[in-house]
């Protein structure tokens, strides 16, 4: 029986004092905070937007010349999407779809969501005689939302580690390489009109990213989860990838829109008509 021998010369001394310097930073981490620096935990969507203006954002997040409309955006906070993701200590996904609508000038983005509360909060106050004058919150100044967008996860998953086996067959470098696993998420975006309840446009994206580990513990399961946790975790980075390849395919089949027309009109009835039914198609049958 032979016993093999690892090369602790040339390459294999190299490799193995890599290893050693990457397990000193790693304990060295435990130890030694560094300052936070603003702007380091950058993901997909990315700096900040003013009116039709936008500052640091993606380069291929689509961009429209003009707006399409007004645009409400809604969560289903019910879905069992949305139990995954607080189970993974994530928030809600609206903060940065609005981030990423505006930025695109494809819509004009109008509140909805719980800031309609202050909204109606301080009409209220003008309504009691509290306000000072000249403070304009009369009736009639609120923008109506001609579309509502609302998002759905259909697959956020973490796959199996990769290098699980490195461990047993390169010793200590197996045991700093940990597990490699990758995080994946498939997304779909709904534009609804609100006017006629017609959906307007469906939109599907997907994402993939490497998560690496170190003696069993992800790399970056030491990040806070500020901001809904969608800019410094591996699973939030990956699926507001998968929101902007959405938004990228809606933006790109609305710029080839054409409506749906049906014979007779929207709600008629249809042109598929049934025995007895009342109709224009049902009452062609016999």
């Amino acid at each position: 029986m032979t016993t093999k021998t690892w090369d602790l010369t040339g390459a294999g001394a190299a490799a193995l004092r890599i290893a050693a310097v990457a397990a000193a930073a790693m304990a060295m981490a435990g130890c030694v905070a560094t300052a936070p620096k603003m702007g380091e935990a950058k993901g997909t969507v990315t700096g900040a937007a003013g009116g039709a203006s936008a500052e640091g954002q993606n380069t291929q997040l689509a961009r429209c010349d003009a707006p399409l409309g007004t645009l409400a955006l809604v969560e289903d906070q019910a879905a069992p999407w949305w139990a995954e993701l607080r189970q993974r200590n994530l928030g809600s996904t609206i903060p940065v779809l609005r981030l990423m609508v505006q930025q695109s000038n494809c819509f004009v983005v109008v509140e909805r969501g719980r800031a309609m509360q202050n909204m109606m909060r301080e009409r209220e106050l003008m309504q009691s005689g509290e306000m000072r004058g000249g403070s304009n919150f009369g009736k009639g100044q609120m923008a109506a939302a001609d579309y509502t967008l609302s998002p759905e996860i259909q697959f956020s998953g973490r796959t199996g580690n990769i290098g699980a086996g490195l461990g047993g067959r390169l010793g200590l470098i197996g045991a700093l390489a940990g597990s490699m696993s990758t995080n994946e998420a498939s997304t779909t975006l709904l534009l609804i009109d609100n006017r006629s309840g017609v959906q307007i446009s469906a939109a599907e994206g997907s994402a993939k990213n490497f998560d690496f580990g170190f003696f069993g513990a992800g790399f970056t399961s030491g990040l806070g989860v500020g901001g809904g946790g969608y800019a410094n975790t591996p699973q939030g980075k990956v699926i507001v990838t998968a929101f902007a390849d959405s938004y990228n395919q809606m933006v790109q089949a609305l710029r080839n829109y054409k409506a749906q027309e049906v014979k007779g009109g929207l709600g008629t009835g249809g042109r598929l008509g049934v025995q007895g039914g009342s109709t224009p198609a049902s009452k062609k049958t016999k």
